[in-house]
């Protein structure tokens, strides 16, 4: 087994790959990681992916070589609807380790795994080795290698070598949600509708729906598909979730904003055009249960927690960039946290260093551009009050 000097090197070298002089984007930041890994631990089938961190759900990636389409709603049931297996990427948060291999977590009793039984061996795999790209608390994104019954078992120096990965991925994961931009490309400002079937065909999608879909940050082997994984992976969620529930995850574009998806299950109400793509040409039955799933832009307050844990923040330094934002002087901030005003003081250091500024003003200017400057492009204002541009530079009319 590699030792720790061994290891180390091998993350300082991913490292300073990831630190090269432009910026990479998040899918950059998951195809460079994946291909330092798979140098040094093969794999017959991979995948990156990137993870809420408030719900695990997946919000893009890498999947142009990983499992074949016809086992993914199973994989999404068992992951994310049922939560089940010893590995589930919930599981895996509880623990310290960041890479884990099926085989010693189930102690070769494989046959009990119902994510061997109905992911795996199906499709001639063997054994699966995960890493977790998560700082503390948060999880951004998982790794997922793959071996069938002719390659090699991993073993456990390659498993180090995965778990040496996950520092400095994620440390350029949180990056690339930070610096991918915020730009003025044309992107929908509204919310979009989908409804999908149980066996996620598009029942009906308006045309911002899919604008929304076209910018979720996933690659995929040709042909590709109609439906991201991020959404199967929501829609599946859905299912299982309590009568009249929703269920919420975010995903960032590759223009740099971020779109969320709310997905709940609804009776069929009459007959619905049929599947975007189908010749079958068959609509709804009247009881049937679809996914209705809305995608339309991430309220600023939903930026702000996103943009916080991006900087890596701890609980307290969170506390102290809220109080900030609130305009807080250091000893308000003193006698809410019940904290003293040097205590204060050595976390506003902290939190302007991760933030890369340099005062109370330049973080608050910072938050505010991520997170609120896209809203105000090219006003007028609409009479609802939101900022919006028409194409011509005139008001947009609500009635």
């Amino acid at each position: 087994m590699p030792g720790p000097v061994a290891r180390d090197a091998f993350a300082d070298a991913l490292g300073r790959r990831l630190r090269g002089p432009c910026s990479p984007g998040s899918l950059d930041v998951l195809r460079t990681t994946a291909g330092t890994l798979l140098d040094a631990v093969p794999a017959d089938v991979w995948c990156a992916v990137m993870l809420d961190p408030a719900t695990l759900l997946d919000t893009g990636g890498l999947h142009e070589h990983g499992f074949p389409q016809q086992v993914m709603p199973r994989l999404f049931a068992i992951e994310h609807a049922d939560q089940e297996g010893v590995d589930n990427v919930r599981a895996l948060t509880r623990r310290r380790g960041t890479a884990s291999l099926l085989s010693a977590s189930m102690r070769g009793r494989m046959a009990d795994s119902v994510y061997y039984r109905d992911v795996l061996r199906p499709v001639g795999l063997s054994d699966e080795l995960r890493v977790l790209l998560r700082d503390g608390p948060r999880t951004w994104g998982l790794l997922v290698l793959c071996r069938g019954p002719g390659a090699p078992p991993f073993t456990a120096a390659e498993t180090a070598l995965a778990a040496a990965v996950s520092a400095p991925a994620t440390a350029a994961l949180r990056r690339s949600l930070l610096l991918t931009g915020i730009d003025r490309d044309d992107v929908p400002d509204a919310a979009g509708l989908l409804v999908v079937d149980d066996a996620l065909r598009v029942r009906l999608a308006t045309a911002t729906a899919e604008r929304w879909l076209a910018l979720i940050q996933e690659a995929h082997p040709p042909p590709g598909r109609s439906l991201p994984y991020a959404l199967g992976a929501l829609v599946q969620t859905a299912r299982t979730a309590a009568p009249g529930s929703q269920v919420r995850s975010r995903a960032i574009g590759v223009t740099g904003h971020w779109v969320t998806l709310t997905a709940w299950r609804e009776a069929g109400a009459g007959t619905l055009p049929g599947p975007l793509g189908d010749t079958d040409g068959e609509g709804s039955e009247g009881d049937e249960v679809l996914t209705v799933v809305s995608l339309a832009p991430t309220h600023p307050r939903e930026l702000t927690a996103l943009v916080l844990d991006a900087y890596g923040l701890t609980p307290r330094e969170r506390q102290v960039a809220q109080q900030v934002l609130l305009g807080r002087s250091t000893a308000e901030m003193s006698a809410k946290l019940h904290i003293t005003e040097y205590t204060v003081q050595d976390h506003l250091r902290k939190v302007f260093d991760k933030a890369g500024v340099r005062s109370r003003r330049d973080f608050s200017g910072e938050l505010f551009r991520r997170c609120y400057l896209p809203k105000l492009d090219d006003p007028p204002l609409t009479k609802d009050g939101r900022m919006r541009d028409d194409g011509d530079g005139g008001a947009q009319d609500d009635g």
